[in-house]
Parts: C-alpha cells; structure tokens; sequence
C-alpha cells in the first residue's frame, strides 16, 4: 500500500536488516497480532481525545454517509500526517468506529509495533489489508503515504498520491465501501521555515550531514520541511478541523471482475 521504497543498494546492510523484518514470517506475526488487537480502552486514548477535542474542536460533516458496515477511508495527508490521528480519535471516541490506519514501513520496528497495534495502527502491505477485510475491519489509508506528508508549503491541501491504485484494487477484490474524506484545518498547523528540498546544502542539512543524519543515500523526496507551529515550536498550532465524509463508493458491482485501469481512476 504506501510502502516506502530504498534508494540504497540492494546489499547495503541497512536493506539486510529491512528485508529481514518484513520477511513472510514477520508478516505472519504481525498480521496475527493485528487480528487480536482490540479497541483501545486505556487513560491514554481517553486523554488524546481530549487533547485533540479541546485543542483542535474537530467538526465532523456529513457523518450520515458514513454505510453502517466496514469500509475503507481514505483521504490525503498534512504536514507530518496529524490528521490521521485526529480522524481515528473522534470517530472511534464519538461514533464507535476503530480505524485501522495503514501505515508506511519505516513506521515499524520492535520499539514501536506493540504501541502501534494497540492503538489500531497497521503495516500498509497488501496481505495485511487483505486480512483484516476479511476479518470486516475499519481500514484507513492516505494513499500519498510519507511523500504526501513531507509536502512543501505551497502544496497545502493538494493531492500527491501519484496515481496509487492499490487501495482501490483490495476494496474491488473484498467489495469494501470506499468512503473518501476531506480535512480541512491540519495544513494550517505549521508554517514553514525550510523546505525539505531546500535542506541539503543549507547550514542545519550540513549539520545533519555532520551527525550522519543526512548522506548521499537519502531520498529528498521524504526530506520533511523545518516546521513553526505554536509560539514558534513544534507544537501544533491549535487550529479548528472540519472532516466532511462523501458518497461511499461501492465496489461490489466489481468484486471478482477483470477491472481496467480506466475504472480504477474514475
């Protein structure tokens, strides 16, 4: 799904060690806890929606589109993706609906996967989404992925997928509803100081170089911009969200058809 691909070479150890933690038998386990997880009911969860309610005043619109069985969300990412976190957190608080997040791999490793899971986070691969279709989950996807969430200033609020259809083919092929959703608000949580693709060669890209933080082998694509957010921090400016949901888009009619790429992008 938005699987984050290398540009280093393939013998590089750094490719050991990744194809090493995502071999058929780290899927299996993963896929395994994944079905076993259950809805989050920890101080936590309860606290973030308070922060995200208080700090944000997410207004969700149209909420009566949403189809009363599992379908797949989808929508485009902010600045460092923040809006995930806020639409799972009002409609799993406030509608009883647990999203599972389809996230890139360079997300997970052993520190982070218990956390992730627990809290309705997933591996976007494609034999994860397939199972927990078929396990009738809430699955959510920003099919810009990573990319889409290094954006510059200038790109707010605009599409950078780059024609992913893969999404759309695991709903095709488990009939799942797609429900797109619009954010309005997140991309206003943080001016710009540097852009990413501004960071190499600039005094603080030097730096990074200087603390191996930064080589020859890094995507500048996945370079994410120097941010200001609240009084010039890194916090989030508390900016006011809308979430408005659209017409599902059934894929039933298609399930088990040979679908051209035509149908796929309209």
């Amino acid at each position: 799904m938005n699987n984050t691909a290398s540009s280093r070479p393939v013998d590089s150890d750094s490719d050991q060690a990744s194809s090493k933690r995502f071999s058929d038998a780290w899927f299996e386990r993963h896929i395994d806890k994944a079905l076993r997880a259950t809805p989050p009911q920890s101080t936590f969860t309860n606290v973030f929606y308070q922060i995200v309610k208080r700090t944000f005043r997410p207004e969700l619109i149209d909420v009566e589109n949403l189809p009363d069985r599992p379908c797949l969300f989808v929508g485009n990412h902010s600045l460092f993706a923040l809006d995930g976190f806020i639409v799972s957190a009002m409609l799993y608080k406030e509608h009883g609906r647990w999203l599972r997040g389809l996230g890139d791999r360079f997300l997970w490793n052993d520190k982070t996967e218990d956390f992730m899971v627990e809290n309705g986070g997933v591996c976007g691969d494609p034999r994860v989404c397939a199972a927990l279709m078929e396990h009738g989950s809430d699955l959510m996807v920003f099919p810009g992925g990573a990319h889409e969430a290094t954006k510059t200033e200038a790109q707010k609020y605009t599409l950078q997928w780059k024609q992913r259809y893969g999404f759309v083919r695991m709903a095709i092929a488990h009939g799942y509803p797609i429900m797109p959703m619009a954010l309005v608000g997140p991309d206003e949580f943080y001016s710009h100081l540097l852009e990413g693709e501004d960071l190499p060669g600039s005094p603080l890209g030097q730096l990074l170089e200087r603390f191996g933080l930064l080589d020859e082998n890094t995507r500048e694509d996945m370079l994410s911009p120097v941010p200001r957010g609240m009084l010039g921090t890194l916090l989030p400016r508390p900016q006011r969200c809308f979430i408005q949901f659209g017409t599902p888009v059934e894929t039933s009619q298609y399930t088990g058809k040979e679908v051209t790429q035509r149908q796929l992008s309209t």
